[in-house]
Protein backbone atom coordinates (compact mmCIF):
# COMPACT_ATOMS: atom_id res chain seq x y z
CA UNK A 1 0.00 0.00 0.00
CA UNK A 2 2.82 2.38 0.88
CA UNK A 3 4.52 1.62 -2.46
CA UNK A 4 1.27 2.34 -4.32
CA UNK A 5 0.93 5.70 -2.57
CA UNK A 6 4.50 6.60 -3.52
CA UNK A 7 3.89 5.53 -7.11
CA UNK A 8 0.71 7.61 -7.33
CA UNK A 9 2.53 10.58 -5.84
CA UNK A 10 5.33 10.28 -8.38
CA UNK A 11 2.88 9.91 -11.27
CA UNK A 12 0.89 12.88 -10.02
CA UNK A 13 4.03 14.98 -9.71
CA UNK A 14 5.10 14.09 -13.24
CA UNK A 15 1.66 14.92 -14.60
CA UNK A 16 1.70 18.26 -12.76
CA UNK A 17 5.12 19.07 -14.21
CA UNK A 18 3.88 18.16 -17.69
CA UNK A 19 0.81 20.36 -17.27
CA UNK A 20 2.98 23.27 -16.15
CA UNK A 21 5.38 22.71 -19.04
CA UNK A 22 2.53 22.62 -21.57
CA UNK A 23 0.98 25.74 -20.03
CA UNK A 24 4.26 27.62 -20.37
CA UNK A 25 4.84 26.44 -23.96
CA UNK A 26 1.36 26.45 -25.50
CA UNK A 27 -1.23 29.17 -25.94
CA UNK A 28 -4.18 29.97 -28.17
CA UNK A 29 -3.88 31.58 -31.60
CA UNK A 30 -4.36 35.34 -31.42
CA UNK A 31 -7.11 36.20 -33.91
CA UNK A 32 -7.31 39.91 -33.17
CA UNK A 33 -7.81 41.74 -36.52
CA UNK A 34 -4.46 43.10 -37.64
CA UNK A 35 -5.69 46.68 -37.94
CA UNK A 36 -6.39 46.65 -34.20
CA UNK A 37 -2.86 45.57 -33.34
CA UNK A 38 0.02 47.80 -32.24
CA UNK A 39 2.32 46.43 -34.96
CA UNK A 40 -0.05 47.73 -37.63
CA UNK A 41 0.05 51.22 -36.13
CA UNK A 42 3.84 50.99 -36.01
CA UNK A 43 3.97 50.02 -39.70
CA UNK A 44 1.88 53.05 -40.62
CA UNK A 45 4.26 55.24 -38.66
CA UNK A 46 7.27 53.63 -40.35
CA UNK A 47 5.95 53.99 -43.88
CA UNK A 48 4.81 57.57 -43.20
CA UNK A 49 8.48 58.48 -42.79
CA UNK A 50 9.16 57.50 -46.41
CA UNK A 51 9.07 60.70 -48.39
CA UNK A 52 6.50 61.04 -51.15
CA UNK A 53 8.91 63.41 -52.85
CA UNK A 54 11.33 61.83 -55.30
CA UNK A 55 14.21 64.21 -54.66
CA UNK A 56 16.78 61.64 -55.71
CA UNK A 57 14.91 60.70 -58.87
CA UNK A 58 16.15 62.03 -62.18
CA UNK A 59 14.73 61.79 -65.66
CA UNK A 60 17.30 63.92 -67.47
CA UNK A 61 20.42 61.84 -66.86
CA UNK A 62 21.30 58.49 -68.39
CA UNK A 63 21.53 55.26 -66.51
CA UNK A 64 24.69 53.26 -66.01
CA UNK A 65 25.08 49.63 -65.02
CA UNK A 66 27.70 47.02 -64.24
CA UNK A 67 27.61 43.39 -63.21
CA UNK A 68 29.72 40.58 -61.81
CA UNK A 69 29.44 37.14 -60.21
CA UNK A 70 31.53 35.29 -57.61
CA UNK A 71 31.63 31.51 -57.23
CA UNK A 72 30.59 30.28 -53.76
CA UNK A 73 30.75 26.53 -54.49
CA UNK A 74 32.38 24.89 -51.45
CA UNK A 75 35.81 23.35 -51.97
CA UNK A 76 34.67 20.20 -50.17
CA UNK A 77 31.21 18.58 -49.90
CA UNK A 78 29.08 19.93 -47.07
CA UNK A 79 25.44 19.93 -46.01
CA UNK A 80 22.74 20.99 -48.44
CA UNK A 81 19.97 23.38 -47.47
CA UNK A 82 16.33 22.92 -48.40
CA UNK A 83 14.70 19.73 -47.23
CA UNK A 84 14.43 18.93 -43.53
CA UNK A 85 14.22 15.20 -44.19
CA UNK A 86 17.88 15.23 -45.29
CA UNK A 87 18.90 16.07 -41.70
CA UNK A 88 21.96 17.98 -42.89
CA UNK A 89 23.36 15.20 -45.03
CA UNK A 90 26.29 16.21 -47.24
CA UNK A 91 25.93 16.41 -51.00
CA UNK A 92 27.83 13.79 -52.97
CA UNK A 93 28.75 15.70 -56.14
CA UNK A 94 28.54 19.14 -57.76
CA UNK A 95 26.14 19.11 -60.69
CA UNK A 96 26.47 22.85 -61.33
CA UNK A 97 28.31 25.57 -59.43
CA UNK A 98 26.60 28.21 -57.27
CA UNK A 99 27.31 31.94 -57.27
CA UNK A 100 26.35 35.31 -55.92
CA UNK A 101 25.51 37.72 -58.72
CA UNK A 102 25.34 41.51 -58.54
CA UNK A 103 24.01 44.13 -60.93
CA UNK A 104 24.69 47.75 -60.03
CA UNK A 105 22.51 50.52 -61.45
CA UNK A 106 23.39 54.23 -61.22
CA UNK A 107 21.79 57.40 -62.55
CA UNK A 108 24.27 60.10 -61.58
CA UNK A 109 22.44 60.94 -58.37
CA UNK A 110 22.04 57.64 -56.55
CA UNK A 111 22.77 53.97 -57.05
CA UNK A 112 21.56 50.50 -56.14
CA UNK A 113 22.99 46.99 -56.09
CA UNK A 114 20.72 44.06 -56.97
CA UNK A 115 22.25 40.95 -55.39
CA UNK A 116 21.06 37.40 -55.89
CA UNK A 117 22.41 34.33 -54.12
CA UNK A 118 22.19 30.85 -55.65
CA UNK A 119 20.92 29.63 -52.29
CA UNK A 120 17.70 28.59 -50.55
CA UNK A 121 17.36 32.08 -49.04
CA UNK A 122 19.63 34.98 -48.15
CA UNK A 123 20.13 34.00 -44.49
CA UNK A 124 19.60 36.80 -41.95
CA UNK A 125 23.00 36.25 -40.32
CA UNK A 126 24.73 36.62 -43.70
CA UNK A 127 22.72 39.80 -44.23
CA UNK A 128 23.93 41.09 -40.85
CA UNK A 129 27.56 40.37 -41.76
CA UNK A 130 27.18 42.07 -45.15
CA UNK A 131 25.81 45.17 -43.38
CA UNK A 132 28.99 45.29 -41.32
CA UNK A 133 31.14 45.10 -44.44
CA UNK A 134 29.09 47.43 -46.66
CA UNK A 135 30.62 50.82 -45.75
CA UNK A 136 33.86 49.95 -47.54
CA UNK A 137 31.91 49.48 -50.80
CA UNK A 138 30.32 52.93 -50.74
CA UNK A 139 26.79 51.46 -50.58
CA UNK A 140 24.26 51.80 -47.79
CA UNK A 141 21.89 49.02 -46.78
CA UNK A 142 19.00 51.01 -48.29
CA UNK A 143 20.79 50.71 -51.64
CA UNK A 144 21.07 46.92 -51.45
CA UNK A 145 18.29 44.77 -52.91
CA UNK A 146 18.62 41.08 -52.02
CA UNK A 147 17.07 38.04 -53.66
CA UNK A 148 17.69 34.31 -54.00
CA UNK A 149 16.98 31.60 -56.55
CA UNK A 150 15.52 29.41 -53.74
CA UNK A 151 17.25 26.21 -54.81
CA UNK A 152 16.69 23.39 -52.32
CA UNK A 153 19.95 21.78 -53.48
CA UNK A 154 22.40 24.55 -52.68
CA UNK A 155 24.94 24.92 -49.89
CA UNK A 156 23.94 24.77 -46.25
CA UNK A 157 25.63 25.17 -42.91
CA UNK A 158 24.75 28.84 -42.62
CA UNK A 159 22.30 29.24 -39.70
CA UNK A 160 23.03 28.55 -36.04
CA UNK A 161 19.53 27.82 -34.74
CA UNK A 162 17.67 24.58 -34.11
CA UNK A 163 15.49 25.06 -37.18
CA UNK A 164 18.41 26.38 -39.22
CA UNK A 165 20.31 23.18 -38.52
CA UNK A 166 17.26 21.14 -39.53
CA UNK A 167 16.88 22.80 -42.93
CA UNK A 168 20.51 23.75 -43.62
CA UNK A 169 22.58 21.22 -41.69
CA UNK A 170 25.25 21.71 -39.00
CA UNK A 171 26.34 25.31 -38.61
CA UNK A 172 29.69 26.45 -39.99
CA UNK A 173 30.68 30.07 -39.32
CA UNK A 174 33.13 29.88 -42.23
CA UNK A 175 30.19 29.51 -44.64
CA UNK A 176 28.67 32.76 -43.40
CA UNK A 177 31.95 34.62 -43.79
CA UNK A 178 32.69 33.14 -47.22
CA UNK A 179 29.30 34.07 -48.64
CA UNK A 180 29.34 37.55 -47.08
CA UNK A 181 32.81 38.25 -48.46
CA UNK A 182 31.72 36.94 -51.88
CA UNK A 183 28.80 39.38 -51.88
CA UNK A 184 31.13 42.26 -51.09
CA UNK A 185 33.54 41.14 -53.82
CA UNK A 186 30.70 40.92 -56.35
CA UNK A 187 29.75 44.54 -55.55
CA UNK A 188 33.32 45.73 -55.94
CA UNK A 189 33.81 43.77 -59.16
CA UNK A 190 30.57 45.13 -60.62
CA UNK A 191 31.72 48.67 -59.81
CA UNK A 192 34.73 48.16 -62.06
CA UNK A 193 32.50 47.45 -65.06
CA UNK A 194 30.08 50.38 -64.93
CA UNK A 195 29.01 51.62 -68.36
CA UNK A 196 26.21 53.70 -69.84
CA UNK A 197 23.13 51.59 -70.29
CA UNK A 198 19.47 51.52 -71.20
CA UNK A 199 16.98 49.42 -69.26
CA UNK A 200 13.81 47.86 -70.60
CA UNK A 201 10.95 45.95 -69.03
CA UNK A 202 9.03 43.06 -70.52
CA UNK A 203 6.64 40.49 -69.09
CA UNK A 204 5.02 37.43 -70.59
CA UNK A 205 2.36 35.06 -69.30
CA UNK A 206 3.39 31.42 -68.90
CA UNK A 207 0.55 29.28 -67.54
CA UNK A 208 1.98 26.00 -68.84
CA UNK A 209 4.87 25.75 -66.39
CA UNK A 210 3.30 26.69 -63.06
CA UNK A 211 0.59 25.32 -60.78
CA UNK A 212 -0.92 26.00 -57.37
CA UNK A 213 0.64 23.43 -55.04
CA UNK A 214 -1.35 24.51 -51.98
CA UNK A 215 -4.97 23.99 -53.08
CA UNK A 216 -4.67 22.93 -56.72
CA UNK A 217 -7.36 24.15 -59.10
CA UNK A 218 -9.27 25.71 -56.22
CA UNK A 219 -6.64 28.46 -56.18
CA UNK A 220 -4.95 30.73 -58.70
CA UNK A 221 -1.39 31.22 -59.91
CA UNK A 222 0.90 34.12 -60.68
CA UNK A 223 1.81 33.19 -64.29
CA UNK A 224 3.92 36.19 -65.26
CA UNK A 225 7.59 35.96 -66.18
CA UNK A 226 8.90 39.46 -65.43
CA UNK A 227 12.16 40.67 -66.95
CA UNK A 228 14.58 43.60 -66.98
CA UNK A 229 16.88 43.89 -69.98
CA UNK A 230 20.00 46.01 -69.44
CA UNK A 231 21.82 46.99 -72.63
CA UNK A 232 25.31 48.39 -72.14
CA UNK A 233 27.02 50.92 -74.38
CA UNK A 234 29.70 48.36 -75.25
CA UNK A 235 27.14 45.96 -76.70
CA UNK A 236 27.00 43.75 -73.60
CA UNK A 237 23.58 42.80 -72.27
CA UNK A 238 22.34 41.62 -68.86
CA UNK A 239 18.92 40.25 -67.89
CA UNK A 240 17.04 39.90 -64.63
CA UNK A 241 14.19 37.39 -64.76
CA UNK A 242 11.66 36.44 -62.10
CA UNK A 243 8.93 33.80 -61.99
CA UNK A 244 6.80 32.31 -59.22
CA UNK A 245 7.42 28.57 -59.72
CA UNK A 246 9.35 27.07 -56.81
CA UNK A 247 12.86 25.71 -57.46
CA UNK A 248 11.90 22.28 -56.16
CA UNK A 249 12.15 20.02 -59.20
CA UNK A 250 15.14 18.33 -57.58
CA UNK A 251 13.79 16.31 -54.67
CA UNK A 252 15.27 15.41 -51.30
CA UNK A 253 16.86 12.22 -52.63
CA UNK A 254 18.95 14.12 -55.20
CA UNK A 255 22.27 14.54 -53.44
CA UNK A 256 23.99 16.80 -55.97
CA UNK A 257 24.71 20.48 -55.47
CA UNK A 258 22.65 22.39 -58.04
CA UNK A 259 20.79 25.62 -58.79
CA UNK A 260 17.76 23.58 -59.95
CA UNK A 261 15.72 24.86 -62.91
CA UNK A 262 16.36 28.51 -62.03
CA UNK A 263 20.08 28.00 -62.60
CA UNK A 264 19.44 26.15 -65.83
CA UNK A 265 17.37 29.13 -67.00
CA UNK A 266 20.24 31.50 -66.21
CA UNK A 267 22.61 29.27 -68.20
CA UNK A 268 20.16 29.19 -71.12
CA UNK A 269 19.78 32.97 -71.11
CA UNK A 270 23.55 33.47 -70.98
CA UNK A 271 24.04 31.12 -73.93
CA UNK A 272 21.60 32.98 -76.18
CA UNK A 273 19.78 36.07 -74.91
CA UNK A 274 22.36 37.86 -72.73
CA UNK A 275 25.98 38.03 -71.66
CA UNK A 276 24.97 37.96 -68.01
CA UNK A 277 21.76 36.78 -66.38
CA UNK A 278 20.20 36.83 -62.93
CA UNK A 279 17.18 34.92 -61.68
CA UNK A 280 15.19 36.08 -58.65
CA UNK A 281 12.51 33.91 -57.07
CA UNK A 282 9.20 35.74 -57.31
CA UNK A 283 6.01 35.10 -55.34
CA UNK A 284 6.86 31.43 -54.91
CA UNK A 285 4.55 30.73 -51.97
CA UNK A 286 1.88 28.20 -53.02
CA UNK A 287 3.40 28.00 -56.52
CA UNK A 288 5.14 24.96 -58.04
CA UNK A 289 6.62 24.06 -61.42
CA UNK A 290 4.81 21.59 -63.65
CA UNK A 291 7.39 18.85 -63.92
CA UNK A 292 7.79 17.24 -67.34
CA UNK A 293 10.55 14.80 -68.17
CA UNK A 294 11.98 11.32 -67.64
CA UNK A 295 13.98 12.19 -64.49
CA UNK A 296 14.76 15.14 -62.22
CA UNK A 297 17.47 16.75 -64.33
CA UNK A 298 15.48 16.24 -67.54
CA UNK A 299 12.60 18.04 -65.81
CA UNK A 300 15.01 20.83 -64.81
CA UNK A 301 16.11 21.21 -68.44
CA UNK A 302 12.54 21.25 -69.73
CA UNK A 303 11.24 23.73 -67.15
CA UNK A 304 14.09 26.13 -67.85
CA UNK A 305 13.74 25.73 -71.61
CA UNK A 306 10.01 26.38 -71.53
CA UNK A 307 10.36 29.55 -69.46
CA UNK A 308 13.15 30.72 -71.78
CA UNK A 309 10.88 30.16 -74.79
CA UNK A 310 8.27 32.37 -73.15
CA UNK A 311 10.87 35.12 -72.71
CA UNK A 312 11.96 34.77 -76.32
CA UNK A 313 8.47 35.74 -77.51
CA UNK A 314 8.90 39.27 -76.11
CA UNK A 315 12.51 39.97 -77.11
CA UNK A 316 12.71 43.26 -78.98
CA UNK A 317 9.48 44.45 -77.34
CA UNK A 318 10.85 45.60 -73.99
CA UNK A 319 9.62 49.02 -72.80
CA UNK A 320 12.53 51.43 -72.37
CA UNK A 321 12.64 52.99 -68.90
CA UNK A 322 13.41 56.58 -67.84
CA UNK A 323 16.46 57.22 -65.66
CA UNK A 324 14.53 57.16 -62.37
CA UNK A 325 16.21 55.39 -59.49
CA UNK A 326 15.13 55.21 -55.87
CA UNK A 327 15.46 52.66 -53.07
CA UNK A 328 14.12 52.34 -49.53
CA UNK A 329 14.13 49.83 -46.69
CA UNK A 330 11.22 50.01 -44.25
CA UNK A 331 11.02 48.02 -40.98
CA UNK A 332 8.02 45.68 -41.00
CA UNK A 333 6.61 45.00 -37.51
CA UNK A 334 4.79 41.70 -37.03
CA UNK A 335 2.44 40.04 -34.56
CA UNK A 336 4.27 38.01 -31.89
CA UNK A 337 5.19 34.64 -33.43
CA UNK A 338 2.87 31.77 -32.49
CA UNK A 339 3.43 28.78 -34.80
CA UNK A 340 0.40 26.51 -34.96
CA UNK A 341 0.40 23.01 -33.52
CA UNK A 342 -3.40 22.43 -33.59
CA UNK A 343 -6.35 24.30 -35.17
CA UNK A 344 -6.56 26.83 -32.33
CA UNK A 345 -3.38 26.14 -30.36
CA UNK A 346 0.11 27.46 -30.94
CA UNK A 347 3.54 27.51 -29.37
CA UNK A 348 4.32 30.58 -27.31
CA UNK A 349 6.60 33.24 -28.73
CA UNK A 350 9.53 32.35 -26.47
CA UNK A 351 9.50 28.77 -27.78
CA UNK A 352 9.57 30.01 -31.35
CA UNK A 353 12.46 32.37 -30.68
CA UNK A 354 14.37 29.59 -28.90
CA UNK A 355 14.02 27.30 -31.92
CA UNK A 356 14.03 29.77 -34.80
CA UNK A 357 15.91 32.80 -33.54
CA UNK A 358 14.66 36.36 -33.68
CA UNK A 359 15.56 38.39 -36.75
CA UNK A 360 14.47 41.85 -37.94
CA UNK A 361 11.88 42.00 -40.70
CA UNK A 362 11.60 44.70 -43.33
CA UNK A 363 10.43 45.37 -46.87
CA UNK A 364 12.73 46.69 -49.56
CA UNK A 365 11.56 48.70 -52.54
CA UNK A 366 13.64 49.61 -55.57
CA UNK A 367 12.29 51.74 -58.38
CA UNK A 368 14.14 51.67 -61.72
CA UNK A 369 12.28 53.77 -64.24
CA UNK A 370 8.66 52.67 -63.96
CA UNK A 371 9.61 49.24 -62.63
CA UNK A 372 9.00 48.77 -58.92
CA UNK A 373 10.79 45.85 -57.34
CA UNK A 374 9.53 44.96 -53.86
CA UNK A 375 11.55 42.50 -51.78
CA UNK A 376 9.80 40.68 -48.94
CA UNK A 377 11.26 38.51 -46.12
CA UNK A 378 9.28 35.37 -46.84
CA UNK A 379 7.89 32.85 -49.30
CA UNK A 380 5.25 35.28 -50.62
CA UNK A 381 2.21 33.64 -52.19
CA UNK A 382 1.53 34.12 -55.89
CA UNK A 383 -2.17 34.15 -55.03
CA UNK A 384 -1.66 37.63 -53.59
CA UNK A 385 -0.09 39.04 -56.76
CA UNK A 386 -2.99 39.80 -59.18
CA UNK A 387 -4.49 42.44 -56.87
CA UNK A 388 -1.11 44.04 -56.26
CA UNK A 389 -0.13 43.98 -59.93
CA UNK A 390 -3.35 45.77 -60.88
CA UNK A 391 -2.90 48.31 -58.08
CA UNK A 392 0.62 49.15 -59.25
CA UNK A 393 -0.47 49.34 -62.89
CA UNK A 394 -3.06 51.95 -61.94
CA UNK A 395 -0.15 54.00 -60.58
CA UNK A 396 1.81 53.58 -63.81
CA UNK A 397 4.23 51.01 -62.38
CA UNK A 398 5.32 47.51 -63.40
CA UNK A 399 5.45 45.50 -60.17
CA UNK A 400 7.97 42.75 -59.41
CA UNK A 401 7.64 41.18 -55.96
CA UNK A 402 10.58 38.98 -55.05
CA UNK A 403 10.97 36.75 -52.01
CA UNK A 404 13.96 36.27 -49.65
CA UNK A 405 15.14 39.86 -49.18
CA UNK A 406 17.73 39.05 -46.50
CA UNK A 407 15.28 38.35 -43.68
CA UNK A 408 12.91 35.41 -43.31
CA UNK A 409 9.54 35.07 -41.53
CA UNK A 410 8.14 31.92 -43.14
CA UNK A 411 5.22 31.69 -45.59
CA UNK A 412 2.72 34.45 -46.29
CA UNK A 413 -0.35 32.91 -47.93
CA UNK A 414 -3.90 33.81 -48.84
CA UNK A 415 -5.72 34.38 -45.54
CA UNK A 416 -8.68 32.22 -46.53
CA UNK A 417 -6.46 29.14 -46.22
CA UNK A 418 -5.05 30.00 -42.79
CA UNK A 419 -6.90 27.20 -40.98
CA UNK A 420 -6.05 24.52 -43.53
CA UNK A 421 -3.88 21.69 -42.20
CA UNK A 422 -1.19 22.11 -44.87
CA UNK A 423 2.58 22.57 -44.81
CA UNK A 424 2.56 26.25 -45.82
CA UNK A 425 -0.35 27.25 -43.59
CA UNK A 426 0.58 25.23 -40.51
CA UNK A 427 4.25 24.24 -40.30
CA UNK A 428 5.55 27.40 -42.00
CA UNK A 429 2.96 29.96 -40.86
CA UNK A 430 4.51 31.54 -37.79
CA UNK A 431 2.98 34.96 -37.20
CA UNK A 432 -0.72 34.34 -36.91
CA UNK A 433 -3.68 35.14 -39.15
CA UNK A 434 -4.36 37.99 -41.60
CA UNK A 435 -0.79 38.34 -42.81
CA UNK A 436 -1.83 37.98 -46.42
CA UNK A 437 -3.95 41.13 -46.14
CA UNK A 438 -1.33 42.87 -44.00
CA UNK A 439 1.51 42.27 -46.44
CA UNK A 440 -0.70 43.32 -49.35
CA UNK A 441 -1.54 46.57 -47.60
CA UNK A 442 2.10 47.20 -46.75
CA UNK A 443 3.11 46.67 -50.38
CA UNK A 444 0.32 48.99 -51.55
CA UNK A 445 1.59 51.63 -49.12
CA UNK A 446 5.04 51.37 -50.72
CA UNK A 447 3.54 51.51 -54.20
CA UNK A 448 1.86 54.76 -53.17
CA UNK A 449 5.12 56.14 -51.79
CA UNK A 450 7.21 55.13 -54.79
CA UNK A 451 4.80 56.13 -57.56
Amino acid sequence: MKFLKILLYVIGSILLILVIMVATMVTTIDRTPYKEMSYYKQWKENVAKVSNQTATDTVSQTLSAGWAKVNITPAMPGPMAGYGKRRGKHYEAVHDSVYVRTIIVENGVTKAAIITADMLIVPPNITARVKELLPATGFTFDQIYFGAIHSHNSLGGWYNTITGKLFAGPYDAAVVETVAQAIIKSINDAKKNIQSATIGFGEVKDTLDIKNRLVGEEGIVDPWVRNLEISGANGQKAMISSYAAHSTILNASTMELSRDWAGALVDDLESREANFAVYMAGAVGSMAPIEKGKDDFDEVKNQAGNVEKSIQTILGKFEKQPAILRSVTVPLPLRDPRPKIMPNLALRSWVFRWAFGDVPSYIKALRIGNILMVGVPCDFSGELMPELTAYAANKGLHLMVTSFNGGYVGYITNDKYFDRDLYETKTMSWFGPYNGAYFQEAIKDLIDKMS
